[in-house]
Formats: structure tokens, C-alpha cells, sequence
């Protein structure tokens, strides 16, 4: 199976980059989506089933995402969803998304973009600079989200 998708989660563990043999480069993490309810009756939120996604980026994409997302950060991720079964003693199924796009959630914080050394020169000297006077966003997942992946 394969369709394109968008999450919003937390990235829940630390990003892996590797680059082949080849010269491919790979970011990959796992993504975890927690569903949260408000329960009126004890005027609280509580979290519901977790998702867990393997987010792989390949190319600039994981270039990218290597140098800006860490573990604990709110991201948007689109791609292309994968489901992939496997065995070895046990049976079982692992959700993957090969991304296309990844970004910070800027429900929880801000984001200053940078763009990256050679993708489009001509509009570097276009761009009007900005200055940024916001305080960097906190560090970690909100509280009630899970910051490990099992």
C-alpha cells in the first residue's frame, strides 16, 4: 500500500543520518501522534492511543532535516505511507513514511527558515532580510505527550 499523507506529531527519538556507500544521504526518526481528549466530567485532557511512524528523508530533504529537527519537536511530515509486514519469530507490521516534506508545527513554537546553501541563489539577493525578536521555543514535547518511542 501507498498514499500520500500529512502527520502532525513529535519527533521521538533522536535523528539518524547516514549516508550510503553511494552517496545517498538518509535522515530517518520515529513520529509519534497522540490522540488527546477533554473529559468534562474531571475538567482535564487526557491522552488517548499513540501512533508510532518511521520517517525516512532521503536527499536534500534529509539534509535538511538533519540539521533541524531534533528529538521532542513538533513537525508536520508528508509523504508517502507504506505499510510493511515482516516476521521473524512473531508477525507484525511496521508503518512507515517516506517524507517529501517535513516542518516545524508552529502551533507550538517558532521557526526562523534558512535557506540552504545552493537552492536558489538568484533569490537569496531578492529575499529582504528580517530580523528575529522572538525567543527561541522551549525545549521538549508538551506536557501529556510521550518524548520515547518503545
Amino acid at each position: 500500500m501507498s498514499d500520500t499523507v500529512a502527520v502532525r506529531g513529535f519527533v521521538a527519538t533522536k535523528p539518524r543520518h547516514v549516508v550510503t556507500e553511494g552517496g545517498l544521504p538518509i535522515t530517518s526518526f520515529r513520529l509519534v501522534t497522540t490522540h488527546r481528549r477533554y473529559n468534562r466530567e474531571a475538567s482535564s485532557w487526557e491522552d488517548g492511543e499513540s501512533n508510532w511512524y518511521t520517517v525516512s528523508a532521503f536527499r536534500r530533504l534529509a539534509l535538511g532535516a538533519a540539521a533541524s529537527v531534533a528529538k521532542g519537536d513538533p513537525v508536520l511530515v508528508a509523504g508517502r505511507l507504506c505499510l510493511r509486514e515482516w516476521t521473524g519469530g512473531k508477525q507484525g507490521m511496521t508503518v512507515e513514511i517516506e517524507a517529501e516534506s517535513i516542518g516545524h508545527d508552529l502551533t507550538w513554537g517558532r521557526s526562523r527558515f534558512t535557506r540552504a546553501a545552493g537552492a536558489d541563489p538568484a533569490s537569496d539577493a531578492e529575499a529582504p532580510a528580517r530580523a528575529d525578536p522572538s525567543p527561541p521555543p522551549p525545549e521538549g514535547p508538551p506536557e501529556g505527550i510521550p518524548a520515547a518511542a518503545p
